[in-house]
């Protein structure tokens, strides 16, 4: 299935950091870009024809431009170094936004706690806060002010004056001690949103699930675990059309039913960016993904068919 995509032309592009650049996007026909949620992101064709996803840092309120944020990976397949490339007027194109990270309606409140380059979907959140009039605190880690994208640009908006709090060189032995002294502010009904280097998410994890209940701790990653789509299983996999395959073990669902002609909308392949998540009409799912929250892999009712597996013979699932 191909990935829809949008034309759209770099409006701005400002150096944010030494390795971190902020592109402005708009579309080349003029119109306005499709309503999403704060801490969606997008599949974004780079001008090597590698397709990354990036969340949305701009207000969700905006629909006239998206606002991305890229950082330069020196060990990455080019994704990266490709974007930190392109200048204004270029022309890219991007997919549909989509969300796997989205603000609770019902918190009483909400922390919002960044690491390094994660301040981008929390930052799109806490636009979305602000102009909701919501209760609300971002605080941003980062090793140092230079290394901080858009720290000018939080501290300059009234909207986030007393909400937002930078937090440079916080030593590690430090950052457990740090997140305890935020606990006391947060109830049963308060939710928390993090990302950032995994090690940075696990403290945060750890620190506020027995506060608030791990279901509301949610989680954005932006880096693949190791893949293990198995060595030694073997499943069924049926779809709701009555078709049914075998997946072998060390194959994927995802590679199984393209063999097949069975077109399925994927985009990164890691189980991270959630284009290929599927429903779970029966059979028990083997979650091996980062892209679903704790909530939607305890409801078992739908799938990232790219890593995951099954824990039954046989799963039948719906494609979306």
């Amino acid at each position: 299935m191909a990935m829809d995509t949008i034309p759209v032309r770099v409006a701005d592009v400002v150096d944010e950091t030494a390795d971190i650049r902020s592109l402005r996007l708009t579309r080349t026909d003029g119109a306005e870009f499709p309503a999403y949620e704060a801490g969606a992101h997008v599949d974004v064709v780079g001008p090597t024809g590698l397709v990354r996803q990036y969340s949305l840092c701009g207000r969700p309120s905006d629909r006239s431009s998206l606002h991305i944020a890229v950082k330069r990976e020196p060990d990455s397949r080019g994704g990266s170094q490709a974007l930190h490339t392109v200048s204004a007027g270029d022309s890219l194109e991007i997919g549909q936004p989509r969300n796997l990270l989205t603000l609770a309606p019902d918190a009483d409140r909400h922390l919002l706690v960044a690491g390094g380059i994660g301040v981008t979907p929390l930052l799109g959140m806490a636009h979305e806060l602000a102009g909701r009039g919501a209760e609300f605190e971002l605080h941003y880690f980062a090793r140092s002010r230079e290394e901080a994208a858009f720290a000018d640009h939080l501290e300059s908006l009234a909207e986030f004056r007393g909400r937002v709090h930078l937090r440079f060189g916080t030593p590690r032995d430090k950052f457990p001690a740090v997140l305890a002294d935020l606990a006391p502010e947060l109830t049963p009904e308060s939710h928390v949103y993090t990302c950032g280097p995994d090690g940075f998410m696990t403290e945060v994890v750890t620190a506020f699930a027995p506060v608030v209940g791990e279901q509301r701790v949610h989680v954005e990653h932006f880096v693949a675990a190791e893949a293990d789509t198995g060595e030694d299983d073997s499943f069924t996999v049926e779809l709701d059309t009555g078709e049914t395959f075998a997946v072998p073990a060390g194959q994927s669902i995802l590679s199984v039913l393209g063999e097949n002609g069975i077109e399925v909308f994927k985009s990164c392949e890691e189980g991270i960016c959630g284009s290929c998540v599927s429903g779970v009409l029966e059979g028990t799912p083997d979650h091996r993904d980062r892209c679903l929250s704790a909530s939607d892999r305890q409801a078992g009712d739908q799938m990232a068919l790219c890593v995951s597996r099954a824990l039954t013979d046989k799963l039948v699932i719906e494609l979306y």
